[in-house]
């Protein structure tokens, strides 16, 4: 099992989650981040610290396109393991649905 995260990170992208896990298996979109599910230990330290509900774990029902798009840009992007403030629009995002269509980008974010 692992963790996957979801397009209800997108625009948001909260980095809470990057503090406590315990192995930087985050990875940072520009406007997203990504778990690298052969490196998450599954100890669902993160989940609890998404304000917006972004990180499930890959049991939960339809969301095995989640651990693919996951482990795609986890090869992409660059490692993030330290904390960094929300863009200044995420709470204006946190409640919009279908954000994968309207907002994701495939470019990299910065990294640690």
């Amino acid at each position: 099992m692992t963790y996957i995260v979801n397009d209800s990170c997108i625009r948001c992208k909260y980095t809470d989650c990057v503090e406590v896990c315990p192995v930087d298996c985050f990875y940072e979109g520009e406007n997203m981040l990504v778990i690298h599910p052969d490196e998450c230990i599954d100890c669902g330290v993160c989940e609890p610290e998404c304000p917006v509900d972004a990180i499930k774990p890959d049991t939960e029902p339809g969301l095995e396109q989640w651990v693919k798009f996951n482990l795609e840009y986890s090869e992409k992007w660059p490692n993030i393991t330290v904390k960094k403030d929300a863009p200044a629009d995420a709470e204006k995002y946190e409640q919009e649905e279908g954000k994968l269509e309207k907002y994701f980008s495939p470019e990299p974010g910065e990294g640690d």
